[in-house]
């Protein structure tokens, strides 16, 4: 097994924080030798749900606000508007209140019930759209949501994770930096895709040390990220209706699809081997390594992100009711 660096306490962290925008990144790395004990091959699991917001998008929340301040595009008092799943909704919402910024999410009816919750209790404004799109989804009823709302709210901003060049370099700084500075041997990344921020900016930061790697994107049954069928799909943050600006197909070497009731399997196998405790796309990633792994021969490293907490889909990959309206419908890939 290769040696992780870094698993000292570093004195140049801070024992005190001045907010929580500082204690956004350095998420622990954990081998998951549990879950996947075969002779020779090495997983790694990026916990990104240990974010102060309690999900990777703390990081791009962070950047893209900071950036956009320093450009002047946003200031005090500005009001931001963003299509969201919820963990960016959090996420914005969160840094909103460090910056004197109004946030408001547009969401559909597929959002995680407690983000929905949290969203609220954290003040930002939320509105939930109804109608679904041409592609059977949401996703372009929120962005046509997004601009009336433009309109609309004086002082307004896009932030636009879809499109935002700091989406993707917050991953490259953070994320895969910290992998980086962690490994010294690394063959694979596999990781969800919705906005492809964060697989985008984390493979190329890891492609610099190893120029080597492969990169594997684990979508939803349902998207049409690569040109798949549109279908239905339940589980939010994975997958789309609509390819986003920043996705370069190029750079991804394989697609893994997986369904819903797959992700709640993966969820709680994490949670049963492991007591990760992760959310539903952290699930599809467990799930798609589980179907690679009889194709891979020994000595393997991967690195996979874990992207939210499980709390947030109680009521949904770990509630069994949900589970079996799944089966009832026919979900289950055996």
């Amino acid at each position: 097994m290769q040696t992780i660096k870094g698993t000292e306490p570093s004195m140049a962290w801070q024992l005190v924080h001045e907010s929580v925008r500082s204690c956004v990144g350095n998420t622990p790395l954990v081998r998951l030798s549990r879950l996947f004990p075969q002779e020779g091959l090495e997983v790694y699991a990026k916990l990104e749900y240990m974010n102060p917001g309690g999900s990777m998008k703390d990081r791009p929340a962070r950047h893209m606000i900071e950036q956009g301040l320093r450009e002047g595009k946003i200031h005090a008092g500005s009001h931001i508007i963003e299509s969201t799943s919820g963990n960016l909704g959090i996420a914005l919402a969160t840094m909103a209140k460090l910056y004197g910024l109004e946030v408001t999410c547009v969401v559909d009816p597929n959002i995680a019930p407690t983000n929905l919750r949290m969203l609220r209790q954290m003040g930002a404004h939320v509105e939930m759209v109804l109608e679904k799109d041409v592609n059977g989804g949401y996703l372009l009823t929120r962005i046509a949501k997004v601009h009336q709302l433009l309109e609309r709210i004086p002082d307004s901003y896009w932030i636009n994770q879809y499109a935002n060049e700091y989406n993707w370099r917050a991953y490259y700084e953070g994320t895969g930096g910290e992998i980086v500075n962690a490994l010294d041997r690394l063959d694979l990344l596999i990781a969800g895709v919705s906005t492809s921020g964060s697989i985008m900016g984390t493979s190329r930061r890891l492609r610099e040390k190893f120029p080597h790697l492969k990169v594997v994107a684990v979508d939803a049954v349902g998207s049409s990220l690569f040109g798949a069928t549109q279908g239905i799909r339940r589980l939010p943050g994975i997958g789309a209706s609509r390819v986003p600006e920043l996705l370069r197909r190029e750079e991804i070497d394989q697609v893994v699809y997986v369904n819903d009731w797959e992700s709640a399997m993966g969820c709680r196998a994490l949670l049963h081997h492991e007591g990760i405790f992760a959310g539903g796309s952290s699930g599809s990633v467990i799930a798609a390594i589980q179907k690679l792994v009889p194709t891979w021969e020994k000595g393997v490293s991967i690195v996979t992100l874990l992207p939210d907490r499980g709390e947030r889909y109680l009521d949904m990959v770990y509630d069994d009711a949900w589970v079996e309206a799944l089966e009832e419908k026919g979900a289950v890939v055996s």
